[in-house]
């Protein structure tokens, strides 16, 4: 009987720890599960803000002015961007610095103005995330290499914003920290940054009106007028280059193939026919890598690397093809595709 009531005192004794243990691993628990809810919470803003900028460039109209910087490059532009119901959208591009460029966009019909050669260049709009567009997939497939913060706000061009900053999960991509309109969306300013924190190149708005009325006639104008302009239009098609022999398939998180293309190059020698490029584009939502595929055969190329900004290229021979890869990635990411494409003649 004495150790029976040696042993109930004994337990009796230990059930206020025992219960202390359990309310601290409860309460650890409820920690981690808010901690969970709250980066979860996060995570659903952030994608909700990239898909916001991405259908704000597309659906609002806006007209402004925004400067590209590049290290001491500073190259200015004029953008008015109109969106209907009936006829989808209509874009003027004039460059502001330099020779005049005009690029009038309705849909992804593109007509470039080369005034200087009395040139106007026509074919389709590849590309949809040239500045205010950002994205190449949706918010949730850019964070699952990019962690994001919501920094709080700012003004860019007198316009209240939200400030995105995205780091990358790996050292394959750079940072990203973007400016957007609290309203709309729309974004007002984007800056690459290198792994210290430095700006590597940056596109903002200096000049912004957003909502302003449909103003498209003088787009439809100057589309219509091409009298006296020598058109061009460049051959570009769709291609298979695994069908050529090319396997490009590189172990880096994040990056899809997103299309394929061929399209002639001038070739040096006066009268020798265009020397065929084929160009595969991969990104992971932000940044791009193109991997142009071309025969060494009348081409002047030589192997090398090389940078400007945020911008890196790599060339390599690879039997009779040059291969050239360029990206707004560091030159390590640029090896490491290189190093997964394999070539094997088609039978």
């Amino acid at each position: 009987m004495q150790t029976t009531r040696l042993n109930k005192t004994t337990i009796w004794g230990r059930l206020p720890a025992f219960m202390f243990c359990a309310a601290v691993l409860l309460s650890a628990s409820s920690h981690a599960s808010a901690q969970a809810d709250d980066a979860a919470a996060a995570h659903r803003s952030a994608a909700d803000w990239l898909n916001r900028i991405h259908q704000a460039a597309q659906q609002q109209n806006y007209e402004g002015a925004f400067v590209y910087q590049r290290g001491a490059f500073v190259q200015s532009s004029r953008i008015s961007h109109y969106a209907t119901r009936t006829d989808g959208e209509f874009e003027q591009i004039e460059s502001l610095d330099g020779k005049p460029r005009r690029m009038l966009r309705h849909n992804d019909d593109m007509y470039t103005f080369v005034p200087e050669r009395h040139l106007c260049v026509v074919e389709k709009r590849q590309n949809k995330d040239s500045f205010p567009a950002l994205l190449q997939a949706s918010g949730d497939q850019v964070l699952s290499v990019y962690d994001a913060k919501l920094l709080g706000n700012d003004r860019v061009a007198g316009v209240d914003s939200q400030v995105i900053e995205l780091d990358p999960k790996d050292a394959y991509r750079f940072a990203y920290k973007l400016w957007a309109d609290q309203k709309t969306g729309l974004l007002l300013r984007t800056q690459t940054l290198d792994p210290n924190g430095q700006v590597l190149e940056q596109l903002a708005f200096s000049q912004i009106r957003i909502g302003v009325p449909v103003d498209k006639t003088p787009i439809v104008n100057g589309i219509k007028n091409t009298a006296g302009w020598t058109m061009v239009r460049p051959p570009v098609e769709p291609v298979d280059m695994s069908a050529q022999g090319w396997q490009i398939e590189p172990n880096v998180p994040g990056f899809r193939m997103i299309r394929e293309l061929r399209r002639p190059m001038a070739a040096r020698d006066p009268g020798t026919p265009p020397i065929p490029v084929d160009q595969a584009v991969f990104s992971d939502g932000l940044a791009a890598i193109s991997v142009f595929v071309e025969p060494v055969e009348n081409n002047t190329r030589k192997e090398g690397v090389g940078d400007s900004g945020a911008t890196h290229v790599l060339v390599k021979r690879r039997g009779n093809f040059w291969i050239t890869l360029l990206g707004e990635v560091p030159q390590t990411t640029l090896q490491q595709f290189a190093s997964a494409i394999e070539y094997k003649a088609p039978k």
